[in-house]
């Protein structure tokens, strides 16, 4: 069976990669792929929880942030951020495959992020599937 993984790394964009899972699952459903497309995440920690404590405690008492500056901190704290796409099609549907791996990393919503594909044959294949399996 055709099995590709895409790893797109959008960095520290949240936001970007919120549209990625938003636009997936809208093809999920609008083309009824079910299992045939799955997505995941995976998040690195970017700064260290006592850091983000720190912050709190310095500020004057009785004042608080405003929601976009609350926004940019959250931001500037959470670490890289990875969508994991794993395209899962049987032997027949080898072109609507191919299709999909044309289009995935050629979309609006992909093209802000970092895309690497791994294809079953590819040595890092399995390597890469065990990442995606972890993941819950």
């Amino acid at each position: 069976m055709p099995q590709s993984i895409f790893i797109f790394d959008f960095g520290t964009n949240e936001e970007a990669a919120q549209h990625a899972r938003h636009k997936v699952d809208a093809w999920r459903q609008g083309f009824r792929l079910g299992d045939k497309m799955t997505l995941k995440f995976e998040r690195t920690a970017g700064d260290s929880e006592g850091g983000a404590k720190e912050r709190e405690e310095n500020k004057p008492a009785g004042k608080k942030a405003s929601p976009r500056k609350e926004k940019k901190e959250s931001q500037a704290n959470s670490g890289n951020v990875r969508l994991l796409v794993r395209l899962h099609f049987s032997d027949h549907e080898k072109l609507t495959h191919q299709r999909w791996l044309d289009r995935l990393p050629a979309e609006e919503a992909f093209q802000s992020a970092k895309a690497e594909i791994v294809r079953t044959g590819d040595p890092e294949f399995p390597k890469a599937a065990e990442r995606f399996e972890s993941l819950d």
